[in-house]
């Protein structure tokens, strides 16, 4: 038995396929068929709305399972439609293979022991961008795309463009994707990792024809067109609701807690002066009047500014309901300093809410906004000071 042979017999056991998305590839799609059959016949084609010979041509490959409808989507809609096709026949992964010949089977054993070390893993082929003829689009694009892929997940990823990838297909059974084009194999990558599957990469080989004989059905403008309105969504799900949920919840795992208080209050290695703008970004959004989104906000910044963002989140709190008459109080006092003629008159009671400043609410928007800057600046000189205080006596006792 060669190695091919017991290729053929590890595709069977783990149930995984490879599917070849197509649109007008006719004169590379036979020799992609043919390369990889040399390696398991378990093969999927969707062809997505070609007008060449394609669908023609899969008539002399009577193993292939083949997917075909008459109007073009987008390659997006064809990997979906592929994986749609793989879970109903039983299988749990699957190889995506692009049909212009630009990748190579030769690489298909490299996915297949790596998954063997990641069974639960996106596994993605990463090609040697500084090769020659690679397309200056496709460096510029592939930076981009690795840039706010770290930026929505927090991982680095060295090609995370690259259409050559083994995916675990049954982790996607029951997700309702959205886009249908290029861009989906960014939402795929995105929304894998948020559902917490591993990312991780193979090298692949990659050959690029010469320009004047390349195909490519990429649409600079639109398609990064679309990919950039994707990025921006994705970024704001991020930061607003991501991010925010994956930190609440590490709080409630014991080991998450103590790496916590290590890692953020104590932290010995972080620089004074980021804990103190980190208590002081907490109080201003404890009492500016953005309610309803003033932790969500304080986190987004925090993660923008590489702050503390347990003690940006620890200082926003400041708002919790027993203090809230007092910030009230002293927002509507300070807002006096803005009006004509003093402004309004309010007494302190411990029924104080925002109720009671509604006839003078322009005071209380600019007292409230003047209270948080000049809370945020003395809160941060205070924590500064007495942090260099603390590590002083530290350093006497030692």
């Amino acid at each position: 038995m060669n190695e091919n042979d017991i290729l053929r017999e590890t595709f069977t056991e783990r149930r995984c396929c490879v599917i070849i998305p197509t649109y007008n590839n006719a004169g590379t799609l036979p020799a992609v068929i043919t390369d990889v059959a040399g390696y398991t016949k378990n093969i999927i084609v969707v062809n997505d709305g070609s007008t060449d010979k394609t669908e023609s041509l899969i008539t002399s490959f009577p193993f292939i399972t083949y997917i075909g409808y008459s109007k073009n989507v987008g390659k997006g809609w064809a990997l979906r439609r592929g994986f749609e096709k793989a879970i109903t026949l039983g299988y749990e992964y699957a190889i995506t293979i692009d049909s212009d010949g630009q990748h190579f089977a030769k690489d298909i054993p490299a996915f297949i022991e790596k998954q063997k070390a990641f069974p639960a893993a996106i596994i993605i082929g990463s090609r040697n961008l500084n090769q020659k003829n690679m397309p200056g689009k496709n460096t510029f694009g592939n930076r981009f795309s690795n840039f706010w892929f770290k930026v929505e997940t927090g991982i680095s990823m060295p090609d995370t463009q690259s259409g050559y990838r083994l995916y675990p297909i049954q982790y996607f059974k029951n997700t309702q994707f959205f886009t249908r084009k290029y861009e989906f194999e960014i939402e795929v990558l995105v929304r894998a990792v948020w559902k917490g599957l591993d990312i991780t990469s193979v090298p692949v080989s990659v050959y690029y024809a010469p320009k004047g004989e390349r195909i490519t059905h990429f649409r600079p403008f639109k398609d990064f067109f679309r990919i950039g309105v994707l990025n921006t969504i994705l970024v704001l799900i991020a930061f607003l609701y991501i991010k925010p949920r994956n930190f609440i919840s590490s709080l409630f795992r014991k080991e998450s807690r103590e790496a916590f208080i290590r890692d953020h209050l104590i932290n010995v290695n972080e620089p004074d002066y980021i804990k103190a703008l980190s208590i002081a970004l907490g109080i201003f959004m404890g009492i500016v009047p953005i309610w309803g989104f003033q932790l969500v906000t304080a986190i987004f910044l925090a993660i923008l500014l590489r702050l503390n963002k347990a003690l940006v989140i620890i200082a926003a709190n400041i708002s919790i309901p027993p203090m809230i008459p007092l910030i009230v109080f002293f927002s509507y006092k300070t807002g006096a300093i803005w009006m004509e003629n003093g402004g309004g008159s309010l007494l302190f009671s411990r029924d104080l809410s925002f109720e009671s400043v509604k006839n003078n609410f322009q005071q209380y928007i600019y007292g409230s906004i003047t209270l948080a800057f000049i809370a945020a600046i003395v809160s941060g000189i205070i924590t500064w000071i007495l942090l260099g205080v603390f590590k002083k006596k530290a350093g006497t006792v030692v």
